[in-house]
């Protein structure tokens, strides 16, 4: 790993174009690095400088990159760094970790940058996304306390209350129209996997790892 104006920059690019993703958690680096993308640790509040971006960029070391946001709150920081860029950058906003790892197989490093992030585009099309958090505060219409679960399927919460009945409604939301299940627990999680499995409803493929991840329980993505 290396540290690249303060920016933590680990994973080793190939071919023309490198996908370039930003991430929080052992676990889901390991992952992304894997699939052979050059990863920007984000920090817990995922929150890179436009420097930290460009660092990443010329790092990659390919003729053209691939930019994976994995977070609404990069998106600004991730256009900026593209127009800055001395190489050709394109940028496919994802707003999270699960969904950049669910379409990241789709990227081929001997295609250019623009026919990738087309291709990764259509793969987000179909994607549907979720996920399960400790509430960091009181709710004041008094629906959950500080600890409880926090259930969402993309930004909308849809359940609160005790871990396991909150995973299991976002499951079978998710699940709906839908083959397979990926589950990346987060530090702390307090579920085990032989548990979550049995949450998933009949038929679903059910696929597990540790992310690492803070703040977040399990990141879920469905496909």
């Amino acid at each position: 790993m290396a540290a690249v104006g303060g920016a933590e920059i680990s994973g080793t690019a190939s071919g023309r174009t490198a996908l370039l993703a930003v991430v929080t958690g052992d676990g889901i680096a390991e992952t992304f690095r894997s699939l052979g993308a050059v990863v920007l640790d984000g920090g817990a509040t995922m929150n890179p400088s436009t420097a930290d971006l460009l660092a990443a960029i010329e790092t990659a070391g390919t003729d053209e990159v691939v930019l994976l946001t994995n977070n609404s709150n990069v998106r600004m920081a991730a256009d900026r760094a593209a127009e800055l860029a001395e190489r050709p950058v394109v940028v496919v906003p994802t707003r999270s970790q699960q969904a950049g790892l669910a379409i990241a197989v789709g990227h081929d490093p001997e295609r250019g940058a623009a026919e990738n992030a087309q291709a990764l585009a259509e793969l987000l099309d179909d994607l549907g996304t979720g996920g399960v958090a400790p509430a960091a505060r009181e709710d004041p219409q008094g629906r959950f306390a500080i600890g409880d679960a926090l259930g969402y399927v993309d930004e909308e919460l849809i359940a609160w209350g005790e871990p396991e009945a909150t995973l299991r409604t976002v499951l079978e939301r998710l699940a709906e129209d839908r083959e397979l299940l990926t589950v990346i627990a987060g530090d702390g999680a307090p579920l085990d996997g032989e548990t979550i499995d049995g949450l998933a409803p009949d038929g679903v493929e059910v696929e597990r790892s540790h992310g690492g991840q803070p703040a977040w329980w399990w990141l879920v993505a469905a496909e």
